[in-house]
C-alpha cells in the first residue's frame, strides 16, 4: 500500500497543512458525524494536535459527549486507520476475484485502488500518516494489512510475468510504482472536476498496463 502524498492545493491550509472543508449538513448518525469530524481534523492538523473538545465542537456537542460514541481519541484513530486498510483490502480482493485473466485482474485492482483513494482521500491520508500514532495491537495489525495489500498486487504482476503477459524486470518495484501512482490521485482529484472518477480509474488502469509492457488493442 503506497504511502499517501499530502493532499493538493485545494486541501492545504497554513504551513502546508490540509485545510478543513466546508462543513456539510449534519448526518443522522451521530457516531458517523464524530468520525467524520475526526477525519477532517486529523488530516488538517494531525492526531496529536487535535483535542476531543475540538472534535465535539465541530459536530456541535460538548467534548465529553464524544465518549458516548468512542471510548477515546485513540479508539477513533484506530477506527479510521484500520477501517481504511480494510476498505482497501476488501476492494482489492473483490477486484482480483472478479476476473480470471491476469490483465483484467490487474486492470480491476488498479481501478479499485484509484477509486478508494479518490472517494476517501482524507481517510487514506490519515491512514498513512498516523500509523505511528496508533497504539498496539492496532499498529501491527495495520502494518500487516498494508503488507498484504502490497503483496497481493505484486502476485498479480508476478503471475503476469510468469505467463508471459507482462514484461517487467522487477515485479516488486512495478507494483510499488503502480500503488504510489494511484494513491497520488487523492492529492488532486475533485468530484465534479473535468475528469470523472470512471475516466480516472480507466486511465490509470491503462497506464499501469502500459508500465507492465501491455500494448493497448488497436482500434479498428
Amino acid at each position: 500500500m503506497a504511502s499517501m502524498r499530502e493532499p493538493g492545493p485545494s486541501l492545504r491550509g497554513r504551513g502546508g497543512r490540509p485545510a478543513l472543508p466546508r462543513r456539510t449538513p449534519a448526518a443522522p448518525d451521530r457516531r458517523e458525524q464524530v468520525r467524520a469530524a475526526a477525519v477532517e481534523l486529523f488530516a488538517a492538523q494531525g492526531y496529536r494536535d487535535t483535542t476531543v473538545d475540538q472534535i465535539g465542537e465541530r459536530v456541535g456537542i460538548r467534548g465529553p459527549s464524544v465518549y458516548k460514541h468512542f471510548r477515546s481519541k485513540q479508539e477513533l484513530l484506530a477506527d479510521i486507520v484500520v477501517g481504511t486498510a480494510d476498505l482497501l483490502l476488501g476492494a482489492q480482493r473483490a477486484a482480483v476475484r472478479s476476473a480470471t485473466d491476469v490483465r483484467e485482474q490487474l486492470r480491476r485492482a488498479v481501478e479499485a485502488h484509484v477509486r478508494v483513494h479518490a472517494e476517501h482521500a482524507r481517510e487514506a491520508f490519515v491512514g498513512s500518516r498516523e500509523i505511528g500514532s496508533l497504539a498496539e495491537p492496532h499498529r501491527s495489525a495495520v502494518l500487516r494489512k498494508r503488507a498484504e495489500y502490497d503483496r497481493r498486487l505484486r502476485r498479480v504482476v508476478e503471475t503476469g510475468v510468469r505467463e508471459g503477459v507482462f514484461a517487467v524486470d522487477s515485479p516488486r518495484l512495478a507494483a510499488y510504482g503502480i500503488l504510489d501512482m494511484g494513491a497520488g490521485v487523492a492529492g488532486w482529484f475533485r468530484p465534479g472536476g473535468p475528469v470523472s472518477q470512471d475516466e480516472l480509474a480507466t486511465f490509470y488502469a491503462e497506464l499501469a498496463l502500459r508500465m507492465l509492457g501491455v500494448r493497448p488493442a488497436r482500434k479498428r
